[in-house]
């Protein structure tokens, strides 16, 4: 799938704002924590914590100022908190502008994950992070 920059900066920010929302609720959610974060599919199937388990936890801990809580919780928590914090921005800039420097840093970045020198060191830190996940019993 090709994706031209208004496609890419439309799955971003919807997907952003999908992310605010979650957050939102999970901020302001009262039921328990255990209840309240069960929604991964593949830990519900499998019973398995996917490597991305805990990251809205991670973030809600971030937003409670709780680093190193949100570090042992999921590292992940600290990229996609980064990213939904900087792409809503670095998108308005670029619509303001006139500009697609999101759009080119994106191309760049996808021609590096490509290549296998960087794409295999990645795939382990994730494989590495899931397997920290099923250890902990997330």
């Amino acid at each position: 799938m090709t994706l031209n920059r208004n496609k890419l900066y439309s799955i971003l920010f919807i997907s952003c704002i999908a992310g605010y929302i979650w957050l939102y609720i999970s901020l302001n959610n009262t039921v328990t924590s255990s209840q309240a974060y069960d929604v991964c599919l593949i830990k519900h199937i499998t019973n398995i914590p996917c490597p991305s388990c805990g990251s809205t936890r991670s973030i809600v801990s971030l937003t409670n100022g709780n680093f190193i809580e949100a570090l042992h919780i999921n590292p992940m928590g600290f990229i996609v908190a980064a990213i939904m914090f900087i792409a809503p921005l670095w998108i308005l800039i670029d619509l303001a502008t006139r500009r697609k420097t999101l759009f080119e840093f994106y191309q760049k970045i996808e021609t590096y994950l490509k290549r296998p020198q960087y794409a295999i060191p990645l795939i382990l830190l994730v494989i590495i992070n899931w397997i920290w996940n099923i250890a902990k019993g997330l």
